[in-house]
């Protein structure tokens, strides 16, 4: 049947199973606005700023497991999604950003809102199009969800001229493509090699990565565990893949993991990564890093083996469907003494927090016996994006939603716009700091305007808290630019665009605070008022090789 450009644009997101859009209308892509408007059935979401739609688009995909979808007009609105266009490449998030740009006829000659938005994105996508012929339109966004899901998963935006989205084109209906795991590099001998690897280890060390929560193989890594009776510390990008209540789960790796993991690596005698990258925020110093053992790398995405980080061993593709291969070649394992060992470790160096006074990690530990640890917790970035990782115990993927590659300031609240919006039977949670506050709370304003019930905890020290924090340890108190002490009340901010606002100044007002901000069943700020000098504690050094971890006990000791 004959269609214009804007209906193939919606009829092609039907195909796909799209229920919700996150945008914002304009010039350019008013036809497909007033196309949209004929279909009820997807529900778009007006947010407050472009920049909030990518990220509740990336929200809900982490949510869902589902490709995410944003809409912007031309010039200014396209831009405005870079950064979050950007956020989900670092994270490997399927999200699909669709723009309008200027007419064929207008392209190039610096039109009005024209960007070159497809070249501007090349960088941060793992495709990005303009779109200038009605003929290719529904393939071209077929490709892109196959892209967007497809092996490591990311980002892709189709940029349409005006003048194709008012073209007309047969379209006929496409049942879409069924996207596989990927398993075509996966070798027989790269399998029996770890193998032997595993069952030659007295020591084995499980590091679970983004990639095994992407994979969905949340049972295999149980499994393997199991198995070959291995600790298990995780990346931020990794929580929950692995209980975080399992007695032989270490707690998190890198810059702000805990002492167990980051001494644990250099007292096993193989690490096996699970999907994990070796961010520098994981692994520190990568010439020191877990020197005395041997490295087996398990990755979806061949460009990452060996390029942070030398391994023994690799085998490439999806860590899901890898570890059912696997785990049938290994025998059962057991190293008593090896978990054992570990344990002392914890049990020497527990994550402790001052208990008097109201406190991040104190709030964020409050959230997790509120909610039963059934929550779906988003943050922000920042202090109180650490201690949500160091405190809450997530027991299953995609119940943590945060920036972890590109750390986004403002990502927090519009993302849990999209997981809400994606997993409405799930009580959804943003901890921010007030920095990051300043930076989205228009978006509550969306929230009101659509009931979407999301309770934003705002952990407000009246600093910036991770740059105090460093300016703290590291530029002897030159405190450059990073006190927000000033008379913003974000109670009074959240009334005044319609949510629920309440201020917590103490340790005891906090639980029944928040057991009624989600029984309200509508959007509620928590302004939380904690020390501007609470710290992020342990802490290992930028640079600094991980077996250097300190705390605020060996700092003491160290200026005694």
């Amino acid at each position: 049947m004959q269609l214009n450009g804007s209906q193939i644009i919606i009829e092609c997101l039907k195909e796909q199973g799209v229920d919700t859009v996150f945008g914002y209308p304009g010039g350019t892509i008013l036809n497909v606005y007033d196309e949209l408007y004929r279909h009820p059935e997807i529900r778009h979401i007006l947010t407050s700023h472009e920049q909030g739609a990518s990220h509740a688009a990336d929200g809900y995909a982490r949510a869902t497991g589902k490709v995410g979808v944003c809409f912007a007009t031309s010039g200014p609105g396209a831009t405005n999604l870079v950064t979050g266009i950007a956020t989900a490449y670092m994270d490997s998030v399927p999200v699909v950003a669709i723009t309008a740009n200027v007419g064929t006829s207008l392209l190039g000659k610096d039109s009005f809102q024209e960007i070159d938005i497809a070249g501007v994105t090349m960088p941060i996508t793992k495709y990005s199009v303009i779109v200038k012929d009605i003929q290719v339109l529904a393939r071209t966004i077929r490709k892109a969800f196959r892209i967007a899901r497809s092996g490591r998963p990311g980002p892709v935006l189709v940029d349409v001229t005006k003048d194709v989205t008012a073209a007309m084109c047969e379209y006929t209906y496409m049942e879409p493509e069924k996207i596989l795991p990927k398993t075509d590099l996966i070798r027989q001998e790269d399998l029996e090699k770890a193998a032997r690897m595993i069952s030659a280890s007295k020591k084995p060390f499980l590091f679970v990565g983004g990639g095994a929560a992407i994979a969905g193989a949340d049972q295999e890594v149980r499994e393997l565990a199991a198995k070959i009776q291995a600790p298990v510390c995780d990346s931020l990008m990794g929580k929950g893949t692995f209980p975080g209540t399992d007695e032989t789960y270490t707690g998190m790796l890198g810059m702000h993991g805990t002492k167990a993991s980051n001494l644990g690596m250099y007292a096993c005698d193989l690490v096996i990564v699970l999907g994990a990258r070796f961010s520098d925020r994981d692994v520190g110093d990568t010439k020191h890093f877990a020197n005395q053992a041997k490295i087996l790398q398990i990755d979806v995405d061949p460009a990452e083996i060996n390029k942070n980080v030398r391994v023994d061993a690799e085998i490439i593709g999806d860590v899901k469907e890898v570890l059912r291969r696997l785990l049938p070649m290994l025998p059962e394992e057991k190293h008593p003494e090896w978990l054992q060992e570990m344990e002392a470790l914890k049990e020497k160096y527990p994550m402790t927090y001052h208990q008097e006074g109201l406190s991040g990690p104190g709030i964020v530990e409050e959230i997790y016996r509120v909610t039963k640890g059934d929550a779906l917790i988003c943050t922000d970035v920042g202090q109180h994006q650490m201690w949500t990782a160091q405190y809450y115990k997530y027991t299953k993927p995609r119940t943590l939603l945060t920036s972890g590659g590109l750390g986004t300031m403002g990502y927090g609240l519009g993302a849990a716009m999209g997981a809400k919006c994606g997993r409405p039977d799930k009580t959804v949670i943003n901890v921010a700091g007030d920095g990051c506050f300043r930076m989205n709370m228009n978006e509550i304003a969306t929230l009101v305007r659509y009931n979407i019930p999301v309770v934003e905890v705002v952990i407000n020290n009246h600093v910036l808290g991770m740059v105090r924090q460093w300016q703290t340890l590291f530029y002897d108190k030159r405190y450059s630019q990073t006190i927000l002490n000033d008379k913003t009340d974000f109670v009074k901010v959240a009334e005044s665009m319609g949510a629920a606002g309440m201020r917590v100044t103490k340790k005891e007002e906090f639980a029944p605070a928040l057991e009624k901000a989600i029984s309200l069943g509508v959007p509620v700020v928590l302004d939380c008022q904690i020390d501007c000098d609470d710290k992020v504690f342990p802490m290992v050094a930028a640079g600094g090789a991980n077996s250097e971890v300190f705390d605020e006990k060996d700092l003491a000791e160290k200026n005694a």
